[in-house]
Formats: C-alpha cells, sequence, structure tokens
C-alpha cells in the first residue's frame, strides 16, 4: 500500500476563509515508522524541488514549517526504503484549506543495493577520481582476497597474475602507481620476484570507509608518479561493531568501536593468509608452505572540538618456503608435440616482515579552513634465500591418433641441469614529515602541501645461476666454466627528498552550464641526483544544461617520477647516480553519461588519452619482479581508449563492464644492430619503437551480480578478466629483440554463490546462538571456473640441436574455496 493511503489528518482552526489565506506559514510534523511499526530514524522529507525539510529522529518523528504555498509535493526518503510522494494542490476548491498538516505512515523496505560508483556523486564526478564501494569486497570472488581485486576490473586497468596484487594502469608498470591509506603512502617490499611470495596487500578491506581511484589526469594534490593513484580512507566508527571471515585460503576478524563521549574511536583488524591451496595446483609440484599475517589499525582521538590526533600502524610478516620436486608440462604445435620432465633438489626460503607507523594531528579551526601535520615511518626486512638444482628431460611424445602409443615418450631431445643460488638481504628504511592544508568557501578549494622524506636502503644481492645443457655449461667456452647469469650488489644509499603542491579548484556558471576549474603545480627536489622537477596539472569539466545528464572532462599535465631505489640499479647491480627523473605528459578527454534503461540507473564512462613519454628508463619483467636497465635511454607513449558502463543489469545490485584498447610503445636511443649481406657490407639498423613491457593491447573487465528471483537470499556474483598477449624476448638479449607475445592471453573466470544466513535487521531470538550476528552468509567460490592455463613467463631450455624452447609456466587452475562471513 502507498503511503497516500494512510491516515493524513488535517486539523484546521478557522473561522473565515479570509483569515485561512492570510496564514503565513503550514506546521507540518508526523511519525514515520516501518512495517513492522518501529521507527525509522534519518528518514528524509522534503518539499520538492523548495529549500524546506526535515530528518526523523531516533523514535521517528519530525516537525518543519513551509510558507503558506498554494501547491507542493512532500518527498519521504531513506536508504533501504522506498521513496514515498504526496501531492497537495490547495488551489482546488474540494480540498479543505489547513494551517497545519500531519503525516503518519510507514516505508516498505527496498533491496538492498550494492553499487560501484555512487551515480549521483557529483563531487568526484566533477574530477579524474572514481568512487568505488568498498563493500565489492565482500562478495567478489578472487583468489588474493585483496582490495585491488576491485580494481583490476576498472577501466585502463590490466592484470595477468590472479596471485599478485600488483597491476598495470595504461602503459604502466607495477612501480607507477600511487596508493595512500589516510593520506599516508604506501610502500611495498622491493624483493618480490613472484606472485607466490607477494601474500597480503598492504590495505584491509575490513578497515575501509572509501576508495578513490584515478588513472591518469589526476590532481597535483597527488605525488609523483607516472600513472594511477590509489587513495583509501580507513572507517572513523560512531558504534561498535565488528567482522569476521574464514575460508580454506585463510581468515581474518576486525572490531571498532568508540568511547562514551565519542572522542575516542578505534578499529583494529587482523588477517591471516595461506595459498598453499591453489599453489598446489601449479605444474611444479613439491611443499608449499606460504603463510602470510598481518595486524593494523587506526586509532583517533578529539583532542577538543577543533583538533584530532589519529594513529595508524601496521606489522605484516610474510613467510615463503618451497620444497620443490618435480614438474611435468606438455607444450608444442600439432606437429611436434613435447613434454618437459623436472626433477628438484634444495629449497627457497624467504621472509618479508614490514612495519608502517604514522602519527597525524588534524586542526580545524572553523569550517573553511583544514590544517593536518604528519610524521611517518616505513622499515621493511627482507630475505630471500635460495638453492635450487633442477634437472631436464626433453621428449618428443607419439602425437599419431591411431597409434596405441600415442602420448608416450619416442624420443629425447634434450637433458640439462639448472642451478639457482641467491642469498638477497635488504633492509630499507622511509621517514616523513608532512603538512598539507585546505581551504574552501562555497565554490572554491585552495589546498597545499609540504613534504620532506628521507630514505635509507642497505641492499646485499647476491645471486647467480648455472645452465648446463647436454654436459656443456652455458655460454659455452672452452677453457672456463661460465655462470649463465650473475649479479652481485652491496650497496648502502642515503637520500633526502622535498615536494611540494599548490592547487586551487573552482566552480562557476556560464549560460547555466556548470564548470569546475582546477589548476595545480608540484615540484620535487632530490639530493641523491641533485635534480628539481615542476610538474604543473589542469583539469577542467563542465555539465551542460542539457536535458541528458552529461558531464565532460578534460586534464593535462606533467606526471614526473623521481627515481626510487629499483630504478638506480642496473642489470649488473651498479648503482647509477645520474639517473634523471621519468617524465610523462598526459592529455585526458572523458565525459560520463547517466541515464535509465528499464527504469534503472545506469553510468556509462568514456576517456580517451594520449601519454607523451620522456627520459624512460627501460626494463624487463618476469612474473612480477621489475629490472631496470639503470638510465635514461628511452623515449615512448601511450595511447588508447576506455569505455565502461555500470548499472542494475538486475533490479537491485550493481555489475559492470569496462573495455580498454591501448598500445605503448618505446625508442630506445642507443639500440642497434647491423646486418651484412652476401658481399660483405655491413649496414647499421637502428630497430626504432619497440613495445614496451605492459602493452597489453586489450583487456576487458566484467563483474555481474544476480539473485534467485523470489528469494534473493541466494545470490550469484561472477568476476571475468581478459588481458591480450604481451611481449617478451629471449632470456639474456638485446632489449629490441623483445617482440615476440607469449603463447596465449590472460583469461580468467571466477564465480561465487551466497545464501544469506541472517540479513540485517532479521530479529533472532534470545537463544539462538548467532543472535550477537547483523548479518551472517556462506559463500562457495569456484576459481579458473573455466579451467584455462594462463601463463605467467618462460622457462627456457635447450636440445641436442642447440634449439631453445620457452615453456609456459602456467598460473593457478581450478580450485573451490568455501567462506564464512559474519558482522557484528
Amino acid at each position: 500500500m502507498g503511503l497516500r493511503h494512510y491516515i493524513i489528518t488535517i486539523i484546521f482552526l478557522v473561522f473565515f476563509n479570509n483569515f485561512l489565506f492570510s496564514q503565513d506559514e503550514i506546521r507540518i510534523f508526523g511519525k514515520i515508522t516501518d512495517t513492522k511499526k518501529n521507527p525509522i530514524e534519518l528518514v528524509n522529507i522534503s518539499i520538492k524541488n523548495q529549500p524546506y525539510g526535515a530528518v526523523t529522529d531516533s523514535k521517528g518523528n519530525y516537525e518543519f514549517f513551509i510558507p503558506n504555498i498554494k501547491q507542493f509535493v512532500v518527498v519521504f526518503s531513506c536508504i533501504g526504503y522506498q521513496s514515498k510522494e504526496l501531492n497537495f494542490d490547495r488551489t482546488n476548491k474540494n480540498i479543505i484549506h489547513f494551517s497545519y498538516l500531519e503525516l503518519n505512515g510507514k516505508l516498505e523496505p527496498s533491496l538492498k543495493k550494492i553499487e560501484q560508483v555512487d551515480i549521483t556523486d557529483q563531487q568526484y564526478r566533477k574530477t579524474n577520481l572514481v568512487r568505488i564501494n568498498p563493500k565489492i569486497m565482500d562478495v567478489i570472488p578472487d583468489v588474493s582476497g585483496n582490495i585491488e581485486a576491485i580494481i583490476k576490473t576498472l577501466p585502463g586497468v590490466s592484470s595477468n597474475n590472479e596471485l599478485s596484487s600488483q597491476y598495470s594502469v595504461r602503459g604502466g608498470n607495477f612501480d607507477e602507481n600511487l596508493v595512500y591509506v589516510n593520506d599516508i603512502e604506501v610502500y611495498r617490499p622491493l624483493l618480490i620476484r613472484s606472485g607466490q611470495q607477494e601474500g597480503l596487500s598492504f590495505v584491509n578491506s575490513d578497515l575501509v570507509s572509501s576508495i578513490l581511484f584515478s588513472a591518469g589526469g589526476f590532481d597535483a594534490k597527488y605525488g609523483d608518479k607516472m600513472s594511477s593513484v590509489l587513495d583509501i580512507k580507513y572507517k572513523k566508527p560512531t558504534k561498535f561493531g565488528g567482522s569476521v571471515t574464514t575460508s580454506l585460503l585463510g581468515a581474518s576478524a576486525h572490531v571498532e568501536g568508540t568511547s562514551k563521549n565519542l572522542r575516542f574511536t578505534h578499529i583494529s583488524g587482523v588477517r591471516y593468509k595461506t595459498s598453499r591451496y591453489l599453489l598446489n595446483s601449479l605444474d611444479t609440484k613439491g611443499e608449499y608452505s606460504p603463510d602470510f599475517f598481518d595486524f593494523q589499525t587506526y586509532l583517533t582521538y578529539d583532542v577538543t572540538d577543533n583538533f584530532e590526533l589519529s594513529f595508524l600502524g601496521n606489522l605484516s610478516q610474510n613467510k615463503y618456503k618451497f620444497i620443490p620436486t618435480d614438474r611435468k608440462t606438455v607444450f608444442g604445435t600439432v606437429n611436434e608435440v613435447i613434454q618437459l620432465n623436472m626433477f628438484f633438489d634444495g629449497q627457497e626460503v624467504d621472509n618479508f616482515s614490514t612495519f608502517t607507523g604514522a602519527l597525524a594531528g588534524t586542526y580545524k579551526p572553523n569550517n573553511n579552513l583544514k590544517l593536518k601535520f604528519i610524521s611517518s615511518l616505513y622499515n621493511s626486512l627482507e630475505n630471500e634465500t635460495y638453492d635450487i638444482q633442477s634437472q631436464y628431460l626433453l621428449n618428443e611424445l607419439d602425437r599419431d591418433i591411431g597409434s596405441s602409443t600415442m602420448g608416450d615418450s619416442i624420443a629425447n631431445i634434450g637433458i640439462g641441469t639448472f642451478l639457482n643460488h641467491a642469498r638477497n638481504y635488504l633492509n630499507a628504511n622511509v621517514y616523513n614529515i608532512y603538512h598539507k592544508g585546505e581551504y574552501n568557501t562555497d565554490k572554491n578549494e585552495l589546498s597545499w602541501g609540504l613534504k620532506y622524506q628521507h630514505e635509507i636502503i642497505d641492499d646485499n644481492i647476491n645471486e647467480w645461476e648455472m645452465h648446463d645443457s647436454a654436459g656443456y655449461s652455458l655460454p659455452y667456452n672452452d677453457s672456463t666454466v661460465n655462470l649463465f647469469y650473475v649479479l652481485n650488489s652491496n650497496h648502502n644509499i642515503s637520500s633526502n627528498r622535498i615536494s611540494s603542491y599548490i592547487q586551487n579548484s573552482h566552480e562557476f556558471n556560464v549560460n547555466s552550464t556548470e564548470f569546475n576549474f582546477t589548476l595545480g603545480f608540484r615540484v620535487n627536489y632530490c639530493d641523491f641526483n641533485k635534480q628539481y622537477v615542476f610538474s604543473p596539472r589542469t583539469s577542467l569539466s563542465f555539465k551542460p544544461n542539457w536535458k541528458n545528464d552529461v558531464m565532460f572532462r578534460f586534464a593535462l599535465g606533467y606526471y614526473n617520477q623521481p627515481p626510487f631505489y629499483k630504478e638506480l640499479r642496473d642489470l649488473q647491480g651498479h648503482i647509477n647516480k645520474n639517473i634523471k627523473a621519468q617524465k610523462s605528459f598526459h592529455i585526458v578527454l572523458g565525459s560520463d553519461y547517466n541515464f535509465t534503461a528499464w527504469n534503472r540507473p545506469f553510468k556509462y564512462t568514456t576517456e580517451v588519452y594520449y601519454k607523451y613519454l620522456s627520459d624512460l628508463i627501460p626494463y624487463n619483467i618476469d612474473n612480477v619482479r621489475v629490472r631496470y636497465f639503470g638510465k635514461n635511454n628511452a623515449k615512448g607513449y601511450a595511447m588508447g581508449i576506455d569505455m565502461k558502463v555500470n548499472g542494475e543489469f538486475v533490479k537491485g545490485v550493481d555489475s559492470w563492464f569496462s573495455l580498454s584498447l591501448m598500445q605503448t610503445e618505446e625508442d630506445l636511443n642507443d639500440d642497434f644492430y647491423f646486418v651484412t649481406d652476401s658481399l660483405g657490407n655491413s649496414t647499421r639498423v637502428e630497430p626504432g619503437y619497440i613495445p614496451r613491457p605492459s602493452d597489453q593491447r586489450i583487456n576487458v573487465g566484467l563483474f555481474f551480480q544476480d539473485y534467485l528471483p523470489g528469494n534473493p537470499s541466494y545470490k550469484m556474483h561472477l568476476n571475468l578478466l581478459y588481458g591480450s598477449k604481451l611481449p617478451f624476448g629471449p632470456p639474456n638479449s638485446e632489449r629490441y629483440l623483445a617482440t615476440n607475445r607469449m603463447p596465449t592471453a590472460y583469461r580468467r573466470v571466477d564465480i561465487g554463490f551466497s545464501k544469506v544466513i541472517i540479513k540485517e535487521g532479521q530479529q533472532i531470538p534470545v537463544r539462538n546462538p548467532l543472535r550477537f550476528f547483523k548479518s551472517l552468509w556462506i559463500s562457495a567460490e569456484i576459481f579458473n571456473l573455466l579451467k584455462i592455463e594462463n601463463a605467467i613467463s618462460l622457462t627456457w631450455v635447450s636440445d641436442i640441436r642447440n634449439h631453445q624452447y620457452g615453456i609456459p609456466n602456467y598460473l593457478t587452475s581450478r580450485r573451490i574455496n568455501i567462506k564464512l562471513n559474519g558482522k557484528f
């Protein structure tokens, strides 16, 4: 039943009609309840298209006054309930005139929506930032359990490794992405070489209140990286609560609360993850012992009404132990089927311990001014040690369909041995002192910041590989035994950085068109290479006064990235003290269109971009390990288009589809080779532009939700990723040879089915042991539903004819996971 069918009591006190029309105000009051007659707090009661209204209190009561107007519409709205409207026309002679109006009624609940983007969020719509609902992490099926699983489905973002939280954005590499938590820049371990070692990312999704992401063209207030920014804010609780999650891949729990006077708030979470179950599906068999632990806390205390102290702390312990035994991989073509058999001795033991602590003070002398002071420390102790001997056999298999020995080995075509050794130790410390401020007026926002950073990085890297093929050490020398690869590095690096920014945003209207113009500048100085970097950035958004809800955005600017530890070191382990910042100039043109289809809200977003890259430091990538050449000897570009549509494909739940087309190439200044013709004449050839290692031309992301008609407590969640083939080259070869493409594209489908056991607001009997839970649901997830073999890298072996084969190293296969989530 609609609200207009409930009692509307009109009490009037008039003696003459003339006296009625002389009333100056109309009093509107009443009480709003739900279908169970419980009062509803925070219901918005407003007059449509008028600046009058009120909000219900804890007892559901409200009261407000409006002018003596002839016609008006009363609107009742509240999150989680169906909105209602009542029309009043006091010019109708059949309506009794009144001076006060009592409206009592009840609102019916609506389906709970899980939205990825707030479609009416005008504040962030004016910028290149995308707002993401962190509640998606509760339901999205993904093996990592990290919040980056959502980021990987967004346009412009690519990833080809489900075990890793790393991602590339618009042709950049993993080191070009900024991540902030409560204005603290987040760092990750530096020696990580594979997704198996990673474990948990920094961000704890249980603590998150908001997520903002930009794939390019972001404001000057964000730092000095070339590709993207992920801005995370942790919760500031208003009451006691918590959650617990357990699955075959680990467990997590968090608790939050506040003091009685609300001055002190706390939220803390603990996570444990083990990927042993997943890693057992890899081709390389053995004893996997990955154990990852993480504790985080965020505390706030209001010293006064204007001054707040806060502390963010993180302690992480990632341990990875691996004792390989054997591996069997079949590869090749229809005409040549080959099987690789490998047998291992030895083990790998890694330990990554990180600590982050940040103390912040926020002072708000008035509603317009906000001053924040932050001091933070990051420490990382990293140990990577292994001694693994692997012996391999290459066998040609019988491919004759009619043969009784089909699939069996018919010839041995190769034999060899690898010996891999590493004793790598690193201790990194990063100290920060940071001030940022904001001054806001109705149409203007001025922000600024100043940051000092001190870094001390002490490394001791010693790793080598020996390759033996058919009894000969590679590379072959008839007088000495050579190692195939050697890296020795022993450095103590101490550096200081000073960075600052100033930025102003202004809103204005021209002929009913809304404009938002932002202009900002960043300055960065590093005493290691004695370089100043200046980065101006600007953006403009405007919303025409059209019938359709369309917003246009334009951004351009310099995004310069001063070198950190990894960029300083070349392939031989030497430090280049003359290395300079890599530079990127962005031009971004975008739009979004809010529309309705099937009486449901949708949003279509498009961005076209071009990035000119200079002073690039070329690099190679193996799994997730990025190794730089240690010199600024390249230029390049990245260009493409990103598209996304999101909305209620199924009524009441949000889903989205994204498509990205991108090309990125680079030209090394000093790469060339000679071609000799039949007459002995040599010609110098410069390869020119070649694909960058992140040149993934096509990316598709899909997150889709559905529920059982008539019983929405049964839900389905689908996560699909596609990334086209990445470039690669032979091992230890020149950069210009890396123009081949991986054997397979990255194709991944994960699906989850969930059943809500207790929904929020449900009344639980006193004797029920589950009465302490506010919500509870169980889910079954199928990872890699289609059992697709995705290659992350190649293992190179030689046969007796000295032909090299790149054998794919496949990622995880199909696995089923059971997960239980509860909130209290």
